[in-house]
């Protein structure tokens, strides 16, 4: 059964070729930057509210934070304190998503030891994002598989409904 079932929900994975590939993202950001220079690390910019499940994206607010002085005079800092200013989240275009039906925990998988880089890759050298890593589910399953924990079905999909 589970292998049917593994059958059943399989996604192909779909990977961009690089930087070109990476979408166009409504403010300019550079991850390579905001780490590098600036020595930030993931949680201090994409929370992770109790009980823990997901990591959100930052709020124009917690960028204003440092840009009110720091580049104040770009365009790209005008265009992020006006969505601060009315209180507007930024229309970010997504790079990774997880599918409706996986239920997956930041907080499980940080504490169990792996790291943002395990499913998002290098994201501190980076410039601009693109899908780099395999969150298919062949893919989280072979990560399951080389680090030795389960592969129960019931593990990452409700199997009641």
């Amino acid at each position: 059964m589970r292998i049917c079932l593994l059958a059943l929900f399989s996604v192909v994975a779909v990977f961009a070729e690089g930087p070109s590939t990476a979408p166009i993202q409504p403010i300019p950001f550079s991850h390579k930057e905001h780490t590098a220079t600036a020595h930030l690390k993931c949680n201090e910019c994409h929370k992770m509210p109790d009980p823990g499940e997901i990591e959100t994206m930052p709020k124009a607010k917690t960028c204003m934070a440092c840009h009110q002085t720091i580049k104040a005079d770009s365009s790209d800092i005008k265009n992020l304190r006006e969505y601060s200013n009315s209180n507007r989240p930024i229309p970010w275009v997504r790079v990774y998503e997880i599918p409706g039906f996986v239920s997956f925990s930041h907080k499980i998988h940080l504490d169990r030891g792996a790291s943002c880089q395990t499913c998002h890759g290098p994201v501190g050298e980076r410039d601009r994002l693109w899908r780099e890593t395999d969150i298919s589910m062949g893919g989280c399953v072979a990560c399951h598989q080389a680090n030795k924990a389960s592969v129960d079905c019931g593990l990452c999909h409700d199997l009641q409904h």
